[in-house]
């Protein structure tokens, strides 16, 4: 019998401390500081992210082999079956959209941008496939797209569903996606420093130290995934890069100004035609970007794909320069067709195509006049490279850092820099440019802004500031008075017939010595919710409480009451000045 007695609490024991390592893992989470916790989540799930990516990019490198594998492989002519692939790749995106819910079609990075701001971060699992199969069609089928747009929606999907699997806290969630986004980049460029920066610079658009650990470990691991699947290889490696003369600084400058006026009107470009074909059928838009994605790669093959062909044409020996020019016309239309008319894909890959060939143009135009530019022409492929992201996206500093890596050459920060500043100054003041991301945002109808009081109180969940020490009694009139009186201070909550609880107060009536008990119905939240939502719930009256639950394990319906949140200690936590 003793030994059944010690046996039944050994086992209640463990469960007790369970339950206890539990909340405290909850509690940790919930709050807006750096912890081992947050990284170890975050690390394991930017494996689960980048693996997704490894297998997008060896399906793509395995398609290649048979489609496309470099300049030299593209026909222009009638007869060659490829010169179509545009025209099957859009048949086969608009079929696979018909498969999939109209809810989940929204795909790409503004998309997650909203989602991020907005909801958490918490990206529909089933807008996956259709993101992961119709962007590799996109792709396969040269279309002028990008591979980091894929990346980052599959990377903010894996993190943000393996978070709510895990049942973390709303603030944590939000930190989990960020970090499969840098997985997700770093995974697809072999770029760790550059996705850190992407995503603050881009996604995040506030630095804060405890989100920077977590991405920081999540870009690691997806550089390192890259480097094991596909080797230590910086993609723009072999550009020729010479350390410029300081004599040439001046020349840079002027290059600045044109590479800002050519974003502004990419920029415009894009974001028109993205408005005219907003609410046309999706079939319609996608077969305006195939023909003229078809067009393009008959007259002009060079300007399909990425943007991996272009550069290849802006760094080789003795371009011309009538080609070159021609080259970027057809880039930029085939870009804005592509992008404009909803082809899923990103677009960093083709603004690189772009900034390589305005950088090449510009060196030899300055050439001609000062022929010691001559050798220079790498270098100046790459400053364009940089101004065109950078401008475009509103992310100069993860523009910089990227192509640092991507080119593994230091010696094009400071010319870069000098060159990006004018560039940004003359877009975004002169020609009143913005993010092509915030600008889709608009045009699409989906919200981005949080005030700031807000955004801070998203950064920390509800169990950080819940009362613990409660009562809550069943209803019955007889008990509730000395319910109340043996409280000594502590919120009294009362279930009533119906299951809902309720807040019991003791109030003076002030037409005559006595008191009364009231009662008052109380909204409830999850224990996942940040402070946010129980600042929404209360800041209409500007008074009252919340309770705090949790679902039982064993059963989903059952809500256990954890903590409660009063108006007056919401308040005093925003004016702590720790929001």
């Amino acid at each position: 019998m003793q030994f059944k007695i010690n046996k039944v609490a050994i086992i209640h024991a463990k469960r007790a401390a369970r339950k206890y390592l539990h909340n405290e893992f909850r509690d940790k989470l919930s709050q807006a500081k750096i912890s081992v916790q947050l990284c170890a989540l975050a690390l394991l799930f930017a494996i689960i992210a980048s693996l997704v990516i490894i297998l997008f990019r060896l399906i793509l490198l395995w398609a290649e082999q048979y489609l496309l594998s470099d300049t030299n492989t593209i026909s222009s002519t009638l007869s060659d079956w490829r010169s179509y692939l545009p025209l099957i790749g859009a048949a086969l995106i608009w079929l696979l959209s018909l498969i999939g819910s109209k809810r989940y079609r929204r795909m790409g990075i503004a998309y997650v941008l909203h989602r991020f701001k907005l909801h958490y971060g918490k990206v529909p699992l089933q807008s996956a496939p259709g993101q992961f199969s119709q962007a590799l069609i996109a792709l396969m089928t040269n279309f002028s797209v990008g591979k980091e747009g894929p990346a980052i929606h599959l990377g903010a999907v894996s993190a943000s569903v393996m978070a709510e699997k895990f049942s973390l806290p709303d603030n944590s969630v939000r930190i989990m996606c960020a970090s499969g986004i840098a997985a997700g980049i770093a995974a697809i460029f072999n770029a760790p420093l550059a996705a850190v920066l992407f995503v603050f610079e881009v996604i995040v658009r506030e630095y804060k130290i405890h989100y920077f650990f977590p991405i920081m470990l999540s870009a690691i691991c997806g550089a390192v995934s890259s480097q094991l699947a596909f080797g230590n290889i910086h993609e723009y490696e072999l550009i020729n890069v010479i350390r410029i003369p300081l004599d040439h600084y001046p020349i840079l400058l002027i290059g600045g100004v044109v590479l800002g006026c050519v974003a502004a009107l990419f920029n415009f470009s894009l974001l028109n035609v993205t408005a005219k074909g907003q609410n046309w059928p999706l079939i319609y838009r996608l077969l305006i970007a195939a023909v003229v994605t078809t067009s393009i790669g008959l007259v002009m093959p060079q300007a399909l794909g990425s943007g991996d062909f272009a550069i290849h044409e802006a760094i080789s020996d003795h371009p011309s320069l009538l080609f070159l020019i021609g080259l970027l016309l057809a880039k930029m239309v085939a870009t804005v067709a592509a992008i404009g008319f909803g082809i899923p894909g990103g677009i960093i890959g083709p603004l690189y195509g772009i900034g390589a060939l305005v950088g090449a143009i510009l060196a030899i135009i300055s050439s001609l006049l000062f022929p010691s530019i001559a050798p220079y022409v790498g270098l100046y492929t790459v400053i364009g490279m940089t101004a065109m992201m950078g401008v475009c996206l509103s992310a100069p500093l993860a523009a910089l850092v990227a192509l640092l890596e991507l080119t593994n050459d230091a010696s094009i920060i400071l010319p870069a820099m000098f060159v990006t500043i004018p560039a940004y100054l003359i877009a975004y003041q002169g020609f009143n440019t913005n993010s092509i991301f915030l600008k889709q945002l608009d045009i699409m109808g989906l919200g981005y802004k949080v005030a700031p009081l807000n955004q801070g109180l998203q950064n920390k969940g509800v169990r950080v500031l819940m009362d613990r020490r409660f009562v809550i009694v069943n209803d019955d009139d007889e008990l509730l008075l000395e319910v109340l009186k043996r409280a000594e201070g502590r919120p009294v909550l009362v279930r009533n017939s119906e299951g809902q609880i309720e807040m019991l107060r003791l109030e003076m009536q002030s037409f005559e010595d006595s008191t009364t008990l009231s009662r008052h119905p109380m909204p409830g939240l999850p224990d996942s919710a940040t402070l946010n939502e129980a600042y929404e719930a209360l800041a209409a009256k500007r008074s009252g409480e919340v309770y705090i639950y949790r679902f039982s394990p064993n059963n989903p319906n059952n809500q256990k009451v954890v903590g409660v949140i009063s108006w007056s200690n919401l308040l005093q936590e925003i004016r702590s000045g720790q929001i």
